[in-house]
């Protein structure tokens, strides 16, 4: 039984009435309805929703537009477009209202599908006039071009694809239709957002193996002066590899040796290389153990073709040279080598006396706090957890939760929320620098 799929619903009454009637089609879908007839609370409606839904979906063009000029989406939107059925049904309506031949003006429509409409229906010798404004804040310009044209004569109606525009047309007693989605418009547009979120969240669950090779672990070992710094060794090694493996919620596995196994999901993967951009593990072991890693990573519709494709990227990591992390895709491409770590750039000295009175509040200096604040805006990331600085400070999360006191303490952070979790565990306190 497939997992239920949270879709967002923002648009007017009628038209969420309508596509309510569709759902019923679609069990795998648990809408949320967000309706009004102002399309101005499209944006207000997308914020609050998108926190708990999977997928927004937006009765038209206009308020899809509207939303994301006003906010950033964080998840995946789809739009119902109006196309010839719609048309043709406003067209029809818009005669039985006037009797009249369709000498139209027309607002908000694309003019190949307008044209591709009237030429199905074998409407000719008409004349259309369409309106160069198609903005949501023009509604009055737009208002005010359908009742010149009505009034001189040169129309017997209007079609529109706002609503607002349509009630206010009515109120002026201009003969109008507006055009909204069909059913089979409906359909097509919940056909196409269920399969890219199925999709998505296809790809999202896929198991991914990784095998990590110490290329230079004889030499570590000979380089020990007894069999208890050999065990060492072993346990520092593995504690660095599971620290990395836990900000994958993956499990590790030795493989005996200088192998080891990792599984994770693809989406936590990709989250936490940046779309495949750096893997900071390379850099990590050779900082504190002088160990040079080298890593393949395999995706895969199955555990089998999985671990494959782990085999073969380790093979292109081994080719390359040490200290280097290739991944085989599914459709077997390669991608490599990973960076051990995007290019930093940070200040060496600072002259703000802020910086330098609370670095030395808390045993740090401003050279340490400058290049934190680099590495977090390198990552572009507005706000943390303590186990995402652990792993941009390369230090474990207990430490970084130390430090993240301290920081509290002298303001250099502050308390932004909760992180939202998505698996078991509980929710993590999100920060944000103040510097």
């Amino acid at each position: 039984m497939r997992n239920n799929i949270k879709i967002g619903v923002i648009g007017p009454t009628i038209i969420s009435e309508h596509i309510k009637q569709v759902l019923k089609d679609f069990p795998t879908f648990q809408a949320i309805y967000r309706t009004s007839d102002s399309i101005f609370d499209a944006p207000k409606f997308a914020q609050q929703l998108q926190d708990e839904v999977d997928i927004l979906l937006f009765s038209g063009e206009l308020p899809y537009k509207l939303t994301k000029e006003k906010i950033t989406l964080s998840i995946p939107a789809h739009y119902i477009p109006l196309k010839g059925t719609g048309l043709f049904r406003s067209i029809y309506k818009l005669r039985m209202k006037t009797g009249k031949k369709a000498n139209l003006s027309i607002d908000s429509l694309i003019k190949e599908e307008v044209f591709r409409a009237f030429s199905e229906v074998e409407e000719k010798n008409m004349n259309l006039y369409f309106s160069e404004e198609s903005s949501i804040d023009a509604v009055e310009e737009i208002v005010n071009f359908h009742c010149e044209k009505y009034k001189s004569g040169l129309t017997t109606g209007a079609l529109t694809g706002i609503k607002m525009v349509s009630d206010r047309l009515t109120e002026l007693h201009v003969p109008n239709d507006w055009v909204n989605p069909t059913r089979q418009d409906i359909v097509v547009t919940l056909e196409r957002a269920l399969l890219s979120t199925e999709t998505r969240r296809n790809k999202e669950s896929q198991i991914v193996f990784g095998l990590i090779q110490v290329h230079n672990f004889r030499e570590l070992v000979e380089q020990q002066e007894s069999e208890y710094g050999v065990q060492k060794l072993k346990i520092h090694l593995q504690q660095v590899l599971l620290d990395y493996v836990e900000c994958l919620e993956g499990h590790l596995t030795s493989l005996g040796g200088d192998e080891y196994l990792f599984v994770t999901t693809r989406g936590v993967f990709e989250r936490e290389t940046r779309g495949y951009k750096v893997i900071p593990l390379l850099y990590d072991t050779e900082k504190e153990l002088g160990a040079h890693l080298n890593i393949g990573v395999g995706f895969g519709l199955s555990a089998n073709q999985a671990g494959t494709h782990a085999r073969m990227a380790l093979r292109q990591a081994k080719e390359f040279g040490n200290r280097s992390c290739f991944i085989v895709r599914e459709d077997r491409n390669v991608i490599g080598p990973v960076e051990m770590k995007s290019p930093l750039v940070y200040e060496l000295t600072t002259t703000d006396q802020a910086i330098i009175e609370k670095a030395e509040s808390v045993g740090m200096t401003p050279t340490y706090i400058s290049k934190v604040k680099s590495h977090i805006n390198r990552m572009d990331m507005e706000a943390f957890t303590a186990r995402e600085l652990s792993t941009i400070l390369n230090i474990s999360t207990r430490s970084a939760n130390r430090i993240l006191s301290r920081w509290l303490d002298a303001d250099l952070v502050e308390i932004i929320g909760m992180e939202k979790v998505v698996s078991k565990g509980r929710p993590r306190q999100l920060y944000q620098l103040n510097f």
